[in-house]
């Protein structure tokens, strides 16, 4: 889109089994609720099993993973992506939720040549009319205090505020003219970044990964491995077949490609090439199943709060003139 290569990135953790060798590898999470309940116990039993921190970058056009880089059960999905750059062609632009953020992180994709658009919250405080960069409408900047005492330059972004239909949601990207990519655009993109969900939930339930069967850590990791690139193959494969019938790829049905090929395995014969230029999702759509004849406990789960946004003093505003006139 508007000539950028759009990419997602997101984490998540696969279950390992409960080995001495897994869990010195992998570690062991802390249990963070307090609660004396049934919960607290499955909380308790959840976080003391080992797992591998998945981190992939994901392709928003083919809906297929571009490459991933896996970890131990506490490793930082942010490390993960820095590792992960040389794998951005030019021109990428990376899509990302709230847990992608901090100064470090975004100029270290400013100085490797890519823009991004990120999801921002109350954990980012930012600034507006700082007089750094021309003023327009959503124009604001990052400049944590102890980078602005080191004469780091602020980040130049721009606000977008799009809605999901229960609260809003609050973006900053590094596109700044309207003209390269509008809001609308923006949000479009960052709506498609949700499929990298629907990828794990894939690999994890549909493809049953959710707990790999390797007791060493060597061959946990292996099987990860092979296990992402066997599913990434045989989707590319049937969205290659779907594309040349004129089908939408983004349509492609992880269930039914899976299905195809483990009933061409025990039955060889017919060719699978015309079932997989078919294996799509319906266009049934399913009603709200929220209601059941049962009582159900209602969870409230309270928005996302927006980012803090304050105005530049004039001590800011004075030291950010003085260092654009100094790197000018």
């Amino acid at each position: 889109m508007a000539g950028y290569l759009a990419l997602g990135v997101d984490g998540k953790r696969i279950d390992v089994p409960r080995t001495l060798a897994n869990e010195r590898a992998f570690g062991k999470m802390t249990c963070r609720t307090h609660r004396r309940t049934r919960r607290r116990q499955a909380a308790r039993k959840k976080a003391a099993a080992p797992r591998i921190w998945l981190t992939t970058l994901w392709h928003l056009g083919t809906g297929l993973p571009w490459s991933w880089t896996r970890g131990a059960s506490d490793s930082s999905e942010r490390h993960h992506m820095l590792d992960m750059l040389g794998w951005l062609p030019e021109r990428s632009l990376l899509t990302a939720d709230a847990g992608f953020v901090g100064y470090q992180f975004w100029q270290s994709l400013l100085d490797a040549g890519h823009d991004f658009l990120i999801r921002v919250g109350a954990n980012v405080t930012l600034l507006k009319q700082l007089g750094y960069f021309r003023e327009r409408a959503g124009r604001v900047y990052l400049w944590p205090d102890k980078h602005a005492r080191k004469g780091r330059p602020p980040i130049v972004l721009r606000l977008v505020v799009a809605h999901n239909g229960r609260h809003p949601v609050y973006l900053v990207t590094t596109v700044l003219a309207q003209a390269t990519l509008c809001d609308s655009q923006l949000i479009e993109l960052y709506q498609a970044r949700w499929g990298v969900e629907v990828f794990y939930r894939s690999f994890k339930r549909t493809f049953e990964r959710h707990k790999l069967r390797s007791h060493s850590p060597k061959h946990a990791l292996v099987e990860l491995d092979w296990s992402l690139a066997a599913l990434w193959a045989a989707c590319l494969y049937a969205k290659h077949h779907q594309a040349e019938a004129g089908e939408d790829i983004a349509k492609t049905s992880v269930a039914g490609v899976l299905r195809i090929l483990r009933r061409a395995i025990r039955e060889p014969g017919d060719p699978v090439e015309p079932q997989l230029a078919k294996a799509l999702v319906d266009s049934y759509r399913r009603q709200n199943k929220a209601s059941r004849d049962y009582p159900r406990k209602k969870i409230n789960t309270p928005a996302t709060s927006p980012p803090i946004i304050l105005k530049a003093t004039k001590l800011q505003t004075t030291l950010a003139k003085e260092l654009k006139r100094l790197t000018a």
